[in-house]
């Protein structure tokens, strides 16, 4: 089992690191995608692999560079007879707005059909608090703290799973919230998490500033992406694993690729 970075760039990535999105990929070569940007046809294509290659996928949250390849996957898996269509993994509570918000504008138009989100993927709703198996991995749904909106807050969510022994945490998308998330800090034995390094803070993803302050024992399993184009912090000198670069991949069969030599 790999996991490959598909880029390891932010939201608003200028350059061909694109967006942060993932291959989960399994010993016979099945393949989970982790989360669609608006370049995923893109970061695909740079590691020789198209809507063809993509079995799954999963979607954290809303935002466009974790939904806005959606559109694309969905037109050329449906308009081509030799794919089946791709499973979509999302929680529940996501359904209904990733369809009526983010994706029938343009799906929704499909000639002799009223099309609906089932039109282009087999979904698979995950429940609150749930998890779903993909290639006999259990992969549970953590809620992190991304984006607060009035009252309320927008469902994100993060994953974790056991491979080969290894317990993997990924937070896609999240504050600081150290106070929320430190058990699954804890109980992983390594780390993916969001890092954001520019000098003006968004206060929607956890800064490079904060994740530097937190224990040197949590720090040591963490790798850090989803970061801006600009300078990088000497990150293994602070004591993190290091920043994930664009087509870096993490063999569970190779222990030295997650935790080094």
């Amino acid at each position: 089992m790999k996991l490959t970075f598909l880029g390891t760039g932010s939201a608003f990535t200028i350059d061909d690191n694109y967006h942060s999105n993932m291959i989960l990929e399994s010993d016979d070569k099945k393949i989970l995608l982790i989360d669609c940007g608006s370049d995923a046809r893109l970061s695909l294509h740079a590691l020789g692999l198209s809507h063809r290659d993509i079995h799954s996928v999963y979607i954290s949250h809303l935002h466009a560079d974790h939904v806005g390849g959606l559109e694309w996957l969905a037109f050329t898996t449906k308009f081509d007879p030799g794919v089946k269509k791709p499973n979509l993994y999302v929680s529940e509570r996501l359904v209904h707005d990733l369809w009526n918000k983010t994706l029938s504008g343009g799906l929704s138009s499909l000639q002799n059909e009223i099309a609906k989100l089932s039109s282009y993927f087999r979904v698979h709703p995950v429940k609150e608090h749930g998890s779903f198996t993909w290639e006999k991995i259990k992969i549970k749904l953590i809620q992190t703290l991304h984006v607060m909106s009035g009252f309320c807050i927008s469902p994100s969510y993060g994953l974790a799973f056991k491979v080969n022994g290894i317990k993997v945490f990924i937070t896609t998308d999240t504050q600081y919230s150290p106070h929320q998330i430190n058990d699954f800090y804890e109980s992983a034995d390594i780390i993916f998490h969001d890092c954001e390094i520019t000098e003006h803070k968004s206060h929607v993803h956890a800064h490079y500033d904060e994740l530097v302050k937190l224990p040197e024992l949590i720090k040591n399993k963490m790798w850090l992406y989803h970061y801006n184009p600009c300078k990088l912090p000497n990150a293994k000198k602070d004591g993190f694993r290091g920043f994930v670069k664009k087509g870096q991949c993490f063999d569970f069969d190779d222990p030295a690729s997650l935790f080094g030599k």
